[in-house]
């Protein structure tokens, strides 16, 4: 069986803002899809312990003062968040399945980092990742237009319904990955550890290219190309 007919494990996360240095979890979800299984879908809401910006708000719809009076402490959020993705994990092989994976991935890490919470890096190792976002980018590199996950959906012809609640679109990425692995063959004829690691070299030479038209305009643009992580910073003593 490839990949993509298998159990795959949808991750997102709603957060308050763009950096995923400094971004704080708001919403959560991990939902299994596929392999011939019910939907199964596990979702969470964190109090980030900060104000959420109102830009954020109103994109995900969660306030400071609803996070504040329904959410879970942050910290709390972080560890079952990444006990969920290692036992999902390990315990079956499935891949995650990541729209953007650096971002959420890195937030995920970082909100581990600032709980002293061992993180799903060093938990499990030998993550195996699909992002749709790298995936598209190399296989239809030319294509006009934007990449959001709303135009995936549109382009693949996935239904996606209440985008930017993390559960909705946890499960359009994964049925955007199935539909990438049915529309070209090559991607369904690669092994799981083959594809994340072509995944990595796709990754890193789209952030190149996107850093050289930067530069045209801003000399000293730079755009992170790790992937699926960016890795913490080796700390410097004087």
């Amino acid at each position: 069986m490839t990949w993509h007919l298998g159990r795959l494990a949808g991750f997102d996360l709603e957060t308050t803002g763009p950096d995923p240095l400094t971004a704080r979890i708001v919403t959560a979800c991990i939902v299994q899809v596929g392999g011939g299984m019910s939907v199964s879908p596990a979702n969470w809401l964190a109090d980030p312990g900060v104000e959420i910006p109102a830009g954020a708000a109103a994109v995900h719809g969660i306030t400071t003062e609803h996070a504040q009076a329904k959410g879970s402490p942050a910290a709390e959020v972080v560890a079952q968040l990444i006990e969920s993705l290692e036992t999902t994990i390990t315990g079956t092989g499935t891949p995650i399945v990541a729209m953007n994976a650096r971002y959420d991935l890195t937030v995920l890490d970082r909100e581990a980092e600032r709980y002293d919470i061992e993180p799903l890096a060093a938990r499990v190792p030998d993550l195996k990742v699909v992002d749709p976002f790298v995936i598209d980018k190399q296989v239809d590199r030319y294509r006009p237009g934007k990449r959001t996950l709303t135009a995936l959906c549109e382009h693949y012809d996935v239904r996606l319904d209440g985008a930017h609640s993390a559960d909705a679109d946890a499960v359009a990425a994964c049925r955007v990955a199935w539909r990438q692995a049915t529309r070209y063959p090559q991607l369904a004829a690669m092994t799981l550890d083959d594809l994340h690691t072509a995944q990595v070299g796709w990754a890193a030479e789209q952030a190149a290219s996107l850093q050289e038209h930067f530069r045209k305009k801003d000399p000293a643009a730079v755009v992170e190309g790790a992937w699926p992580l960016i890795p913490r910073q080796r700390e410097t003593t004087s």
